[in-house]
């Protein structure tokens, strides 16, 4: 086999792409904006789909914008309780530990947890290219999306490597706006 055999053969590879860096995810974390927030909050006792426009400049070419446009799914937020759990071991701590240990114990039972978890469907999925600045971009989509009064739909700024890593922090953004009213909906109808 020559050498460009090989070269032939892995340009055709179907490789993954490399895993993002905890700076490369810091980084995304950090330059993540909400344009637009939905007007809505994630349901308390049924899913919520939400729609988002990520818009992300393009590292290796001038004036370029990638739009990627889709649908995430908040599934309804479930009740995790602890009953019946007391599988607290404190060992080699001293008294004030074993103390807490027991009023876990005997306060396990009041003590709930709300878990969200969240649905991306690839197939709503679309991307296209825009040949314009990244500023220009977003007042656009911005005032489109006022005009329209769409409730469900969220526009993100985001870096575009790492464009899920932004849309993740759209979501735990969404929980944290929406686990107050839930908790609220969860005890008046008592089942907190």
């Amino acid at each position: 086999m020559t050498r460009a055999d090989f070269r032939r053969i892995l340009s055709k590879a179907p490789f993954a792409p490399p895993m993002p860096t905890e700076f490369d995810i810091a980084y995304a974390l950090e330059n993540t904006r909400v344009l637009h927030e939905p007007d809505r909050r994630i349901d308390t006792f049924g899913s919520t789909e939400f729609e988002f426009k990520l818009v992300s400049e393009l590292m290796d070419e001038a004036g370029a914008v990638r739009v990627r446009d889709g649908k995430i799914e908040a599934e309804k937020p479930m009740i995790l309780r602890a009953d019946g759990f007391n599988g607290f071991d404190f060992e080699g701590f001293g008294p004030e530990a074993e103390g807490f240990g027991q009023f876990l114990r005997e306060n396990l039972q009041h003590l709930a947890v709300l878990k969200y978890g969240f649905r991306f469907r690839k197939n709503d999925f679309s991307e296209h290219l825009v040949h314009e600045p990244l500023d220009a971009v977003c007042g656009k989509l911005v005032d489109e999306t006022r005009q329209s009064g769409n409730p469900k739909l969220a526009i993100i700024q985001g870096v575009d490597d790492t464009w899920e890593v932004c849309l993740l922090k759209f979501t735990v953004e969404m929980i944290e706006k929406s686990q107050g009213i839930n908790l609220f909906d969860f005890k008046r109808r008592g089942l907190l």
